[in-house]
């Protein structure tokens, strides 16, 4: 599980699993909780369009963020960045086989809405079982600011491991 760029490793975390699941053994994972994942690409996404001055996270600074963090001369459209960039990792077929579930779970007022919802799809489309928690309202991080939204999460990620 993470939030935000914590999602994001978490994802890369989990696909590594995937890939080299017989080595972990006796360990079992079962899925993956992104909260919020922190993905970027070169298309902009209409919420990124829409909430380009979002307090929280502009654009400007997700931007920011993507140069310092890819390798020198990527660009947005590079793996760390994009999952969905050449239709995604090969492995998403192995999570699906290997029957993981994965709650993607985000707001309407982030920015990187967008780009969790078409990492959902594409899960889905690859054979993974997703489950999306996408609030109408909300911002980047509201739990931290918001304790009743803290509260509202964790019955959601408490039912999404429960089942």
């Amino acid at each position: 599980m993470g939030n935000s760029a914590g999602a994001t490793i978490a994802y890369y975390a989990g696909l590594r699993a995937a890939a080299e699941v017989e080595d972990l053994e006796p360990l079992q994972i079962r899925g993956l909780i992104l909260r919020q994942a922190f993905f970027g690409g070169i298309q902009r996404t209409g919420s990124e369009l829409r909430l380009a001055n979002d307090p929280v996270i502009p654009l400007c600074v997700i931007d920011l963020l993507w140069e310092l963090a890819l390798p020198i001369g990527a660009d947005r459209d590079h793996e760390y960045a994009n999952p969905t960039a050449g239709n995604g990792s090969k492995t998403l077929d192995k999570m699906g086989a290997l029957g993981w579930r994965v709650m993607v779970s985000g707001c309407k007022g982030d920015p990187l809405v967008d780009r969790e919802i078409a990492e959902a799809k594409l899960m889905t489309e690859r054979g993974v079982q997703v489950v999306c928690d996408i609030e109408e309202e909300g911002h980047h991080e509201i739990e931290y600011a918001q304790p009743s939204k803290a509260k509202e999460l964790t019955g959601v990620i408490k039912d999404f491991i429960s089942q």
